[in-house]
């Protein structure tokens, strides 16, 4: 464990316009709580709610976590993957041995994939006007 006096560690994760701050605190098993919500009842599906648990199941710890996020904008599964990437980088910060497994499964870079804008004189970002001969 990082050397503070609290008993918590903080870390943000993204992706798209999605932005999580998550605080992980030794616990008697792992809870994930979104916005004062369950993961389960936040996220509605078993997919997302399984995808912000996904940095536990990466190698066994031997500690367990309550995990308390905060999360914004975009939707719910750029949230969740956006929680996954902040509970990835906190535990690389509390077991610095984790972190070669996070890095290989790819959850501890942020996915820079994102809307593209959109260019005038088109429908949407490449989608051109449909042509008329006449």
């Amino acid at each position: 464990m990082p050397e503070n006096t609290q008993n918590y560690v903080t870390a943000v994760g993204r992706r798209k316009t999605a932005s999580a701050r998550v605080k992980l605190t030794p616990a008697d098993k792992n809870s994930v709580t979104v916005n004062g919500m369950d993961a389960r009842e936040y996220f509605n599906t078993a997919e997302r709610e399984s995808v912000t648990g996904d940095a536990f199941r990466v190698e066994e710890h031997k500690n367990n976590y309550e995990v308390m996020a905060r999360v914004q904008g975009g939707g719910k599964s750029a949230q969740a993957v956006a929680v996954r990437h902040a509970i990835s980088r906190a535990l690389t910060l509390i077991e610095e041995g984790s972190r070669p497994a996070l890095k290989a499964a790819g959850f501890l870079k942020r996915d820079p994939r994102a809307v593209e804008r959109k260019k005038p004189g088109l429908r949407k970002a490449r989608k051109s006007p449909q042509w008329s001969k006449r």
